[in-house]
């Protein structure tokens, strides 16, 4: 069995969400850099959709094309 361990998790909210586009930035609350968020990581996070404000936690990871980091694992609070 592979063990892999548990990712680091941030609070934010949402900054904007484009529900045509199909992207949007969550803000971290530790003020860090906003984090880009793809429909495709709302859907796999069983979320019907983001709206601006909502407060999550979220997991991040580095987009393996190079543009920079994204949000996964989203968790509405």
């Amino acid at each position: 069995m592979n063990y892999a361990p548990p990712q680091d998790r941030l609070l934010g909210k949402v900054k904007f969400f484009d529900k045509d586009r199909g992207f949007g930035f969550i803000s971290p609350n530790d003020g860090s850099r906003d984090v880009f968020v793809h429909v495709s990581s709302v859907q796999r996070s069983g979320l019907p959709h983001l709206e601006e404000g909502m407060e999550l936690s979220f997991a991040v990871e580095h987009d393996a094309r190079g543009r920079g980091p994204q949000a996964i694992n989203l968790q509405l609070l």
